[in-house]
């Protein structure tokens, strides 16, 4: 096929610039509710919707096409039939389609981000910082694109000359979280775009709106038909299983909790793919008692509060010297008991409802463990009154090590604080978990920080800060947090096979 690079399509004033019920019903008419199979928005093959609602309301945004496993791989056939010729598209032709996407999904920043909020919870503002982050996916990789290269050596015996070259590993299957529906989704589909590799996306089904919406973006942008093939299904081990064991498939990634990876894992085996798996997490907050107490606080509200909590990033135990604790504890109660809890298109908000009644049933469960094991309650810990999944910001001290909130994943506005007396007693605790994605530090000791970003069992550090994600750096864990990287300059190569060509002496005889 001859594909042409695109023109960015012309963007009206986005609605979303305004606020309201009849903005947001403006904005839900025009989101595509099918599944996106070979370039065309179909209805599923048995006819069957599911609803996506609003956690702050429980009221129904869309009903959308919940897709079956026959969906699931005519969807795979039209990313295998278009794999070839998308391959062999120029590197500046894919290049140019990931700008005109950024370029097109920056000027609707405002849509994305109410839609977000829409099916989500999270405020606007934190909305609005996804939009950008995911879009700088897209440009990211539209700049790396044309430089993937290869390289031509002489052997060192002399007889012969080596070329290796990079191509695409072929159709992949993406499973995306619904925690950031934008950014998860650009960050997966960004470099294999970039590489020359079709695709399958699987949103989760609590949040499909905004790759629904995104895969729109792509359309206009000019990516041909079968590149991109989107299954949103409340069936997911039905619909994606048979093309994770079908030979067609060559690359699995897979954003969400650990006990889901390990089993996709384990099917993957099967036919060898390739994997990246981004999964839980249990990030450590190390303050020091050199720290300046003010730039920590700042950090653990972004760390800990940043998307209500609902990130595999966020801060998961504070663990703080015995020396500033009482101090850090006040600073840090007094920060979250002004943060405002309500919807999040409100002005104003700054904390949004958790996703579900399960995620807040949860968070509940492992506050009150952590109570019985003897923590205490500085503020909150209990559920908001009214309709929508609220909680209370929460902060909790004196957490034994015995309290299953240190073990596991709270994914909620939960502060859990506990005390350490030494550095190595620091480093010990940090590293007591099987997870190993994230851990946050801070001190101005820069001797300090150098040892423990060798000693730390993490695969990204922030020092005196409390965010780490950036599309320019490789985002990705260690033990049980997952396996691959994903941006960066890294985060192409998941998505490249190396080829290795030995070429005779074209001289006949060594020289």
């Amino acid at each position: 096929m001859t594909i042409t690079p695109p023109v960015v399509p012309p963007v009206a004033p986005s609605p979303a610039a305004r606020t309201g019920a009849d903005v947001e019903r403006a904005l839900l008419a025009t989101i595509p509710t099918g599944l996106f199979i070979g370039g065309e928005w179909r209805d599923a093959s048995d006819g069957g919707t599911f609803d996506v609602c609003d956690p702050s309301t429980g009221e129904v945004l869309l009903r959308v096409a919940d897709a079956t496993p026959e969906d699931g791989m005519a969807a795979l056939a039209a990313a295998s039939a278009a794999q070839k010729a998308w391959a062999a598209t120029p590197p500046r032709v894919r290049a140019e389609i990931l700008r005109a996407a950024f370029e097109a999904v920056t000027a609707r920043a405002d849509d994305f981000a109410l839609l977000m909020t829409l099916e989500m919870g999270k405020p606007l503002a934190e909305s609005r910082g996804e939009v950008a982050y995911g879009a700088e996916f897209l440009r990211w990789f539209s700049e790396e694109t044309a430089r993937i290269s290869g390289r031509f050596a002489l052997a060192p015996d002399g007889r012969s000359r080596l070329l290796v070259t990079k191509h695409p590993v072929g159709p992949c299957l993406f499973i995306t979280p619904w925690n950031f529906p934008l950014a998860m989704a650009t960050r997966k589909i960004a470099p294999a775009i970039a590489a020359g590799c079709t695709m399958v996306l699987k949103p989760a089904a609590l949040t499909p709106l905004s790759a629904l919406l995104f895969t729109q973006v792509l359309l206009e942008s000019g990516l041909p038909a079968g590149v991109l093939n989107v299954v949103q299904t409340t069936s997911a081990g039905a619909v994606t299983g048979p093309l994770i064991t079908d030979p067609r498939l060559r690359k699995l990634s897979f954003t969400g909790s650990t006990p889901v990876g390990r089993n996709l894992l384990k099917s993957a085996a099967d036919q060898v793919l390739r994997v990246s798996m981004e999964l839980g997490g249990n990030a450590p907050f190390i303050v020091f008692d050199d720290a300046d107490l003010d730039a920590a606080v700042d950090g653990a509200m972004l760390a800990k509060l940043r998307n209500g909590g609902e990130a595999c990033t966020a801060a998961n135990r504070l663990l703080v010297h015995e020396s500033v604790a009482g101090e850090f504890t006040a600073r840090l109660v007094e920060r979250m008991r002004a943060h405002t809890v309500r919807r999040g298109t409100e002005p104003g908000s700054l904390l949004g409802p958790l996703v579900d009644e399960a995620t807040r049933a949860k968070v509940h469960e492992l506050v009150l463990d952590a109570q019985a094991e003897g923590a205490l309650v500085a503020l909150g810990g209990r559920y908001v009154e009214g309709p929508g999944y609220f909680y209370e910001p929460t902060v909790l001290t004196d957490v034994p090590a015995s309290a299953r909130i240190m073990r596991e994943e709270v994914f909620g506005p939960v502060a859990p604080i506990t005390t350490f007396g030494t550095e190595a007693e620091a480093v010990v605790a940090a590293n007591d978990t099987e997870y190993g994605l994230v851990a946050y530090l801070f001190t101005r000791d820069l001797n300090r920080a150098l040892r423990l970003a060798e000693e730390l069992e993490v695969g990204m550090l922030g020092v005196n800060t409390g965010i780490v994600s950036n599309p320019a750096a490789p985002f990705g864990g260690v033990k049980q947090s997952g396996v691959g990287r994903e941006g960066g300059l890294e985060g192409i190569e998941e998505y490249l096979e190396t080829r290795y060509v030995g070429i005779a002496d074209p001289f006949g005889v060594a020289r």
